[in-house]
């Protein structure tokens, strides 16, 4: 489990900041468990993923850009279109 995450809760649903350095591996590890919407910052010169939970497997929105703020907001906007809020 990733501990003392940081979460954009200014919306809805509320999304979890991974922070750098985590592997994908412990985030899949906690997402298995706690089913939290994740935003994982880029690999230098990248771009945010958005992660969530669908029940039963990790699920990646990639492309949300390099702009943390535009990220959430962009990650909120699918999350919500697709009913997985």
């Amino acid at each position: 489990m990733l501990e003392d995450l940081e979460f954009d809760d200014a919306g809805s649903p509320a999304i979890g900041l991974v922070p750098p350095g985590i592997s994908w591996e412990r985030v899949h590890d906690h997402i298995k468990i706690a089913h939290h919407h994740l935003l994982v910052p880029p690999d230098p010169d990248g771009e945010y993923t958005g992660v969530y939970w669908t029940g039963r497997d990790m699920a990646l929105v990639s492309e949300l850009g390099s702009d943390q703020e535009e990220a959430i907001e962009e990650f909120r906007a699918y999350l919500q279109e697709h009913d997985e809020t």
